[in-house]
């Protein structure tokens, strides 16, 4: 399948991995990149440009296919050291580099001047025109369905996506709710050039993370992910755990008065004791309601090969069926998924 996102990034599937702190790291880059999408090494998560410089070379010598890295601006105590972060990006040969959080703009100059292709996450379109003005190649519109961090708007891809597909003049993917071949060809239907999947990665046999963490994923429902941090507008989507319960109680105590120090316990320091340890109860730790159509931890390559054959047989059959007028009744929408 070819579309502005696999010209863009030269890979075979327009499936890219999101950048998921202490997930992303090179065996889960390597297995997506080896798979056709374009994998990610998720930069923060390494505690220092030198360690990322490290984490890229580890993933050079398990693909030779493109893969990048995520770089997130976010308000934080101190700030890291980006162009730091930036020049071992750079040093490593990487040519696409997904950011997200606040604007990229600062870091723009420097990221072209290296000849890399910018995908900017965002939540609305007003933010997608904002990174589209700046120079940004292509941009990932994150709907309300996402894992972490939503935005304030509360607009779902059923019309975030349409929206977008109406303003921007370069490529864009969907993210957020995205899982299997169904997912993709909605994707393709209204206007995106491909998806990104973030939490349905991480159930799968490559993701580095604890064998709790997957298997709470495949446990869990639509209905088990909550938003936390609406009063600080820093509004995450989590899983529902002990952590996130007490989080959540502390929020009705403290109303519009909390201040993030009033949290620390439930969201600093999280995702090592969860995706590490396997502590599912140790707070807030990012997934999408997505986790509602996750039944199984396939291999990388099993799970983007069933998502790329399905795309096929839903959009040759199920939907030219309804031109030609012939029954789809004998397609299977569902084991497909």
């Amino acid at each position: 399948m070819k579309t502005a996102i696999t010209e863009l990034f030269g890979i075979e599937h327009p499936i890219i991995q999101g950048g998921m702190h202490y997930v992303g790291f090179a065996e889960l880059a390597a297995a997506v990149s080896n798979a056709g999408g374009l994998g990610l090494i998720t930069g923060l998560t390494q505690k220092t440009p030198e360690l990322l410089a490290k984490e890229i070379a580890r993933c050079r010598d398990m693909t030779d296919k493109p893969f990048g890295v995520n770089l997130t601006f976010l308000p934080s105590f101190t700030a890291p050291p980006y162009p730091e972060y930036i020049a071992a990006i750079k040093e490593g040969g990487i040519k696409a580099v997904e950011t997200a959080g606040r604007s990229p703009e600062e870091y723009m100059p420097a990221l072209k001047a290296a000849g890399i292709k910018v995908i900017h996450k965002c939540t609305s379109v007003r933010h997608s025109l904002k990174a589209e003005k700046i120079g940004c190649d292509a941009v990932s519109v994150d709907g309300f369905e996402c894992g972490g961090h939503p935005g304030e708007d509360d607009i779902p891809n059923m019309i975030l996506l349409p929206r977008a597909a109406d303003e921007l003049k370069i490529p864009f993917v969907a993210s957020g709710g995205m899982a299997d071949a169904r997912s993709l060809v909605a994707a393709l239907s209204m206007g995106a050039a491909g998806m990104n999947m973030g939490t349905r990665f991480v159930a799968t046999k490559e993701a580095p993370v604890h064998d709790k963490v997957k298997q709470a994923l495949v446990n869990s429902t639509e209905l088990d992910t909550v938003l936390v941090m609406r009063a600080l507008r820093n509004t995450e989507r989590v899983l529902k755990n002990k952590g996130v319960s007490e989080l959540i109680e502390i929020e009705r105590e403290k109303g519009a008065s909390l201040k993030i120090e009033d949290i620390l316990d439930q969201v600093a320091g999280v995702y090592p004791k969860v995706m590490l340890e396997g502590d599912m109860d140790a707070g807030a730790w990012s997934c999408g309601m997505v986790v509602g159509l996750i039944n199984d931890i396939p291999t990388v390559k099993e799970l983007i090969d069933r998502i790329m054959d399905g795309a096929e047989r839903i959009i040759r059959q199920r939907l030219t069926g309804f031109l030609d007028g012939v029954s789809t009744a004998s397609v299977p929408v569902r084991a497909i998924a």
